[in-house]
């Protein structure tokens, strides 16, 4: 009997062990693609992200297509409503075919419900931070012997990465 060598020492991603939950959970909403809930700033765009979220899809009694109820503020509704077409049309694409046949807006108040307490806005991107001078001339002078440009630079940028990490 071999025994097997692995690198994760019996780890498993989260994502692993955490998919089976999340479709669930989506599945109970309607979400077939969870994809929809996860990637709404991408499907949707980002301005529509910023004023509204997923909230279900239901399918009908027929069996005629599903209904995608947002939720938005009041103020945000008419704008919302405006762009229900293009909307239908990004997350359709997502499903590869026309499941979503109808969206339905729904308004609540920014605070109060379970549901509007959830900010609509997204993190805001990382600002890169800038390194210190002295860090940075360290590094610089670290890499000063290497002939090759390009492998200069990483090296600098590897440096300036083990200089500026904080001590333990």
């Amino acid at each position: 009997m071999s025994q097997r060598n692995t690198s994760t020492y019996g780890f498993a991603r989260t994502s692993s062990l955490l998919r089976s939950r999340i479709s669930k959970a989506s599945e109970s909403r309607g979400f077939a693609q969870s994809r929809v809930l996860t990637h709404w700033a991408e499907i949707a765009g980002e301005d529509v992200a910023a004023m509204s979220r997923p909230v279900e899809i239901s399918y009908g009694r027929a069996g005629m297509g599903a209904t995608l109820t947002l939720l938005t503020t009041g103020a945000q509704a008419p704008m919302l409503e405006m762009q229900k077409e293009t909307i239908r049309g990004r997350v359709n694409a997502v499903y590869g075919f026309n499941a979503i046949a109808r969206i339905r807006v729904t308004q609540t108040a920014a605070t109060g419900f379970a549901e509007g307490q959830v900010q609509f806005t997204h993190a805001p991107k990382a600002t890169p931070k800038v390194p210190d001078p002295t860090i940075t001339r360290a590094a610089a002078e670290t890499a000063d012997g290497v002939a090759d440009e390009g492998l200069r630079a990483a090296l600098e940028r590897l440096g300036q990465n083990v200089l500026s990490r904080p001590k333990r």
